[in-house]
């Protein structure tokens, strides 16, 4: 009771989604992720509830954006980060990891801030950014260094004396055509971009 009138002391906990659990488990086995952080500016006890629920074990609670931007910067000081935020708050930690994607409707500010936006909020979405990323990035390798390698070794052949200039131009011509092929292939639809 306070100061004559019955008071009533509430408590709501954030649930998780229901697939939290099982993207947090299958970060390591599948994208090589070392550790999951819990970064928040909510008190300990929510923090706490929603690690245990997702099966997160580093937890930071009652931060402010300074400090998340802090932890963040270390982590990426040791290694590549993708952190992941939906609010206004979150925006210079997502700046300061490797990776910074806003989550959910972000607002223009946190949208400014991210690498990617995602906006349905489902962790099937971010599963499939990460597939995405990865096939692009081998996609982009394979164009780039198989280039380089077939013309090298066209240039190997063409100093030996075994391949004469027109050979060469037009040989170095079809290598960058196959480059470029290959490369076209990020615009197919993948077989599968989730795999939780």
């Amino acid at each position: 009771m306070i100061n004559g009138h019955y008071a009533a002391s509430l408590r709501f906990r954030d649930e998780p989604r229901p697939e939290s659990h099982s993207f947090i488990r299958h970060l390591a086995p599948k994208h090589k992720m070392r550790n999951a952080i819990l970064l928040s500016g909510d008190r300990q006890p929510e923090v706490d509830h929603l690690a245990a629920r997702v099966g997160i074990v580093r937890t930071y609670a009652g931060k402010t954006p300074e400090e998340k931007l802090a932890i963040v910067a270390a982590e990426t000081r040791i290694a590549p980060t993708l952190f992941i935020g939906d609010g206004i708050n979150d925006a210079p930690a997502m700046q300061a990891a490797t990776v910074g994607l806003a989550f959910g409707q972000a607002n223009e500010i946190t949208g400014e801030a991210a690498d990617a936006v995602i906006l349905e909020p489902s962790l099937v979405k971010v599963d499939e950014l990460l597939h995405v990323g990865r096939r692009m990035r081998i996609i982009a390798l394979q164009s780039a260094l198989g280039g380089m390698a077939l013309s090298v070794i066209g240039m190997g052949a063409a100093v030996a004396g075994h391949l004469p200039p027109v050979a060469g131009a037009i040989a170095q011509e079809i290598i960058d055509v196959a480059a470029v092929l290959n490369a076209l292939r990020v615009g197919f639809p993948a077989r599968d971009l989730t795999d939780f």
